[in-house]
């Protein structure tokens, strides 16, 4: 529902920041609110959970993380704070490191991720992770790449024709175009 909020970070708890923006406060779950600063303007990117008890939204300093965490919930074992805590380091290269070599001991220091969910995540996510690294994506092509995924596209499928762009400098729609020209040849 919201891609991203930007605003002024107004507190900060032991698990959460609260994001002013437009005058409204939102309490927004996020990996390490001590990474933020109060009254720094930050740009959160958020999935919004919503459960039959609760409306929770969680945020992230990064799209990358923010799509891991949309990747680890759907594993089977994996609920939104096991996600929150895996993150909680900040160090996303490792853990997807850890994810494609296979590395269950690695996984196994997270909070309530044992050696069987350490095994299924791997199992699940290994080799589904986004390889293009996040210096080479700009908002436009990230907003696009995102749009694809909900269209049904696979990661790798995207993954590749967006190798084959050469242009950086388009819009979102733009990418969309051709990333959609590049799969129908």
């Amino acid at each position: 529902m919201y891609a991203y909020l930007k605003g002024q970070v107004t507190r900060i708890g032991t698990d959460f920041i609260i994001l002013e923006t437009n005058n409204i406060g939102y309490h927004i779950y996020v990996p390490n609110p001590y990474s933020y600063t109060l009254n720094e303007i930050a740009t959160v990117y958020t999935h919004l959970i919503i459960r039959d008890d609760a409306h929770e939204l969680y945020g992230f300093r990064t799209f990358e993380e923010k799509d891991l965490f949309m990747k680890l919930i759907k594993v089977t074992g994996i609920g939104p704070k096991t996600a929150i805590a895996i993150l909680a380091p900040g160090d996303y290269k490792s853990i997807v490191k850890a994810i494609e070599t296979g590395d269950v001991p690695y996984l196994q220091k997270f909070p309530k991720v044992g050696s069987k969910t350490a095994q299924q995540i791997i199992l699940d996510l290994k080799g589904k992770l986004i390889s293009i690294e996040s210096n080479a994506m700009n908002d436009a092509m990230k907003d696009a790449y995102e749009a694809l995924l909900s269209l049904g596209y696979k990661d790798k499928e995207v993954e590749r024709v967006f190798r084959e762009i050469t242009d950086k400098n388009l819009t979102t729609q733009e990418y969309i175009t051709q990333a959609l020209r590049l799969m129908l040849k």
